[in-house]
């Protein structure tokens, strides 16, 4: 790979710009299925990019007690951190732009980064509702980050490799043995949820509760990063989830791989929608509950299953 060729699949396709439009599709999508879910229209196709020119447009303010510093990196390497995160991540072929052995560990690092962004972001604004929304963020870390990990460490047990794209090969060349990961495909999709801060796990923002949680400060294109950043993480993440879980379509034809790469993320989003319709917010106490109590024991048998059938096999 040239150095030509590697600036353009970073900055073109399948890196930022591409992403940046596969999240804002994928933002009207879940928006438009949560709506019809519960019986509404839903917003117009072109409704998630009108929001984000908006953005664009307005003012940034910038409280006077802010760091200024940490307030205007913060977004940046929000977004910065999910885009590189991406580049890890095989999506239609087995193979992602640049794989290597523990590639797996690095991108869950760097999914960690924009939480770590949001909870300094809203710190260092010094509103009482930023700093508040800052500190549940920071605190549902410890909740869904283990489960999340565990989820995704046992298909690698199977694989007996930390790289993505021979995880996704592997299970590519046995087909049958994702049937083995159910249980750890259902408690990545609840971890994500959790990751992605939305209903139940959406104690974080709580627009009814403290205005806008760490973003309570935003506005303008900071703001619109930040939103940005949200929406990519959702991508992101469901790639993750659809490339560990999901190994269907990796040795077709680019174009048909890249139809079923789509179809999963849509499949995963769609259930994502569903999920947050059909449960109310918990408080944050529950959460941490409902995680270290009833998801990280799943997860963990899920771990002991893959060790079984590793023997097995």
């Amino acid at each position: 790979m040239t150095v030509g060729t590697a600036v353009v699949n970073i900055l073109v396709f399948p890196g930022f710009l591409f992403l940046v439009a596969l999240g804002l599709a994928g933002e009207f999508v879940d928006r438009k299925l949560y709506a019809r879910f519960q019986n509404r229209q839903g917003p117009p196709w072109f409704q998630p990019v009108a929001d984000v020119l908006k953005l664009f447009g307005k003012e940034d303010v910038i409280p006077e007690e802010a760091d200024r510093t940490t307030f205007n990196l913060a977004p940046v390497f929000a977004l910065a951190a999910v885009v590189a995160a991406s580049l890890y991540i095989p999506l239609w072929s087995a193979t992602s732009l640049f794989p290597f052995d523990g590639d797996l560990i690095v991108v869950l690092y760097l999914l960690l980064i924009p939480t770590v962004c949001f909870f300094l972001g809203g710190w260092y604004s010094r509103s009482v509702f930023a700093t508040l929304g800052a500190v549940r963020a920071i605190t549902q870390v410890f909740a869904y980050e283990i489960p999340l990990f565990v989820a995704l460490l046992a298909p690698s047990l199977l694989a007996n490799s930390w790289s993505i794209s021979k995880i996704a090969a592997y299970y590519a060349a046995h087909p049958w043995l994702w049937l083995v990961n159910l249980i750890g495909f259902g408690v990545a999709l609840v971890s994500l949820l959790g990751k992605l801060e939305r209903v139940p796990f959406d104690t974080p923002e709580a627009e009814t509760e403290i205005v806008a949680g760490s973003f309570t400060e935003y506005s303008g294109r900071r703001l619109a990063f930040f939103r940005l950043a949200i929406n990519c993480e959702a991508i992101v993440g469901a790639s993750l989830i659809a490339a560990v879980f999901l190994p269907f379509g990796l040795g077709l034809a680019p174009w048909l791989g890249f139809l079923v790469y789509l179809g999963k993320v849509l499949l995963i989003l769609g259930i994502l929608a569903l999920l947050r319709t059909l449960f109310a917010r918990l408080r944050i106490d529950q959460m941490i509950d409902f995680c270290w109590k009833v998801v990280a024991p799943i997860a963990f048998l899920q771990v002991l299953i893959n060790l079984v059938v590793r023997e097995l096999i």
